[in-house]
């Protein structure tokens, strides 16, 4: 299998250095962006695998750029993976593949990507 292309999409420094290493070490090729516009911007020229999202962002926030994912032909079909403080119940209408719920370890990382399709 190729390496796994993710993007990761999150306004804190934090989670993208911890999501980096923790998805570099799963085999993964990791890009990642502070904004959604810049989240969206990377997605469009270059199509990952997997978009892992945070909800709350300045600007465009996470429902609007799943939406706009799924919207477009080059990246309808990547998966995503939300990670927010919300309840579930709070993302419904996000038509996302999976939930991380902040706080999350690194055990929990690894099985939501493994749900995904099994890389790891």
């Amino acid at each position: 299998m190729t390496q796994p292309r993710v993007l990761v999409i999150d306004d804190e420094q934090d989670v993208l250095d911890l999501l980096t290493r923790h998805l570099g070490g799963l085999g993964c090729e990791v890009r990642t962006a502070g904004t959604g516009e810049l989240g969206l911007a990377l997605a469009m020229r270059d199509p990952p695998d997997l978009v892992i999202l945070d909800v709350r962002l300045p600007g465009v926030d996470g429902r609007e750029v799943a939406q706009t994912l799924r919207a477009d032909a080059r990246t309808r079909d990547c998966r995503i993976l939300i990670m927010s403080v919300l309840d579930a119940e709070d993302l419904v209408d996000i038509d996302a593949d999976a939930v991380l719920p902040k706080p999350f370890r690194r055990a929990d990382i690894k099985k939501a990507v493994d749900s995904l399709w099994g890389v790891g």
